[in-house]
């Protein structure tokens, strides 16, 4: 049967795949995520978050969107998981 599979991650792309009938999404997901966790997927079906054990339908738009962004700054300029201030950026090396 064909789904439609929308991939944000990195460049990103749709396109309408093969899979097997019956098939959930928790295993679809395993089988799409190489690298990476599920967990940092926002995963929804038609538009709708769905549960893991949700069984897949002929026609249905799965998208797989990252939640976390390597190298991702925030609104002030932050590195995620670094506090720098504008002090710490233009301070001598060595400090």
């Amino acid at each position: 049967m064909k789904i439609l599979y929308i991939n944000n991650d990195g460049g990103g792309f749709a396109d309408y795949i093969s899979i097997e009938p019956e098939t959930t999404i928790s295993h679809f997901v395993d089988q799409r995520l190489k690298h990476g966790l599920a967990t940092d997927y926002l995963i929804r079906v038609n538009r709708q978050p769905v549960s893991s054990d949700y069984t897949l339908q002929e026609g249905d738009r799965v998208s797989l969107t990252p939640t976390k962004i390597e190298g991702a700054r925030g609104a002030l300029g932050q590195s995620h998981g670094c506090r720098e201030t504008e002090g710490d950026l233009l301070a001598p090396a060595g400090r």
